[in-house]
């Protein structure tokens, strides 16, 4: 129970880590400096995250990878909106 609540600690720093950067991204509507392969391979690995948390069910596995995979989500829309 006490492991659960750190993974919970970790998963949502990271999620929190996101909203910067898609903000900006956003705000500025320029993506040009992101990488498309970079989103796609970590929107592929939060996939694969979440699959494994629910396999094994893990709340916090599964939690943060779902705020992560939507950041990731909107950090693609943006690529493809404002990318080029």
């Amino acid at each position: 129970m006490v492991w659960e609540v750190l993974g919970f600690i970790g998963g949502a720093s990271i999620g929190v880590a996101f909203i910067p950067q898609v903000w900006r991204l956003y705000r500025l509507r320029s993506a040009r400096e992101i990488s498309l392969p970079y989103v796609m391979l970590f929107l592929f690995g939060g996939l694969c995250w979440l699959a494994y948390g629910i396999i094994l069910k893990l709340p916090s596995v599964m939690a943060s990878n779902s705020v992560n995979l939507a950041m990731t989500g909107l950090m693609l829309y943006a690529k493809l909106k404002y990318g080029r």
